[in-house]
């Protein structure tokens, strides 16, 4: 059993930068690879990022590549998702998900996701 919470959202200006983080329970947070996801208003929930278990690999959607950064630091069993040059249109709901599989972008992989934080950008 793994329990999510996300934090570090907010109201940014767009070109601005926010760090969100998800720290985890559960001592067995290292085995599992993470991702990140987002759900704007009206729309579907779809993939930002993934991180392997290790930290060794990543994966982004071409929407966000180049712009944010998923890392992790399992001693302090949290994963990072570093947001530069925002945008309006990366106003959403951010989560966070881990699954035992391997890192993928396929939503229905995962099976523990977080709350969700709140993300607007402004014009």
């Amino acid at each position: 059993q793994v329990t999510l919470v996300e934090s570090g959202g907010g109201l940014v200006q767009a070109g601005g930068s926010l760090r969100l983080a998800c720290s985890a329970s559960g001592r067995t947070f290292s085995s599992y690879a993470m991702g990140w996801f987002r759900q704007a208003p009206g729309k579907e929930r779809e993939f930002v990022g993934r991180i392997s278990w290790s930290g060794g690999s990543t994966y982004y959607a071409d929407s966000v590549k180049g712009r944010f950064t998923i890392s992790r630091d399992n001693a302090k069993n949290t994963v990072y998702l570093q947001m530069n040059s925002l945008k309006p249109e990366d106003t959403a709901v951010y989560y966070c998900a881990a699954t035992p599989s391997g890192a993928t972008s396929r939503e229905g992989a995962y099976r523990y996701w977080g709350q969700g934080t709140q993300v607007t950008v402004s014009s």
